[in-house]
């Protein structure tokens, strides 16, 4: 007894939505950096789904790839926004108009 692919298909759909809504309303960029991490594993959730209902492990090196490219943007990420905090002390999007030429 397997779970249909659709089903992991809308669960996909729902992180991904989650993810993106939580890019567009918030203004704290750790939290920013977050949602941009669950819509990259909704992605991860559809490559994984596809690769079992397709038999083939290529969906689950991408996953690997994946994954490696979002640790990489987590730590980037991270640094700037250790910096903008030492800079500004504060990690509002707001108050980041400042920097702008």
């Amino acid at each position: 007894m397997t779970v249909p692919v659709e089903y992991y298909l809308v669960l996909s759909g729902l992180v991904f939505l989650i993810g993106l809504v939580g890019v567009l309303v918030r203004k704290n960029l750790i939290v920013i950096l977050l949602s941009i991490e669950l819509m990259l594993n909704a992605t991860n959730i559809n490559f994984v789904a596809f690769s079992a209902h397709l038999g083939s492990s290529a969906g689950q090196v991408f996953v690997f790839f994946a994954l490696t490219v979002a640790a990489a943007e987590v730590a980037v990420g991270l640094a700037i926004i250790i910096a903008l905090y030492r800079h500004h002390s504060s990690i509002n999007v707001d108050e980041f108009h400042l920097l702008k030429w």
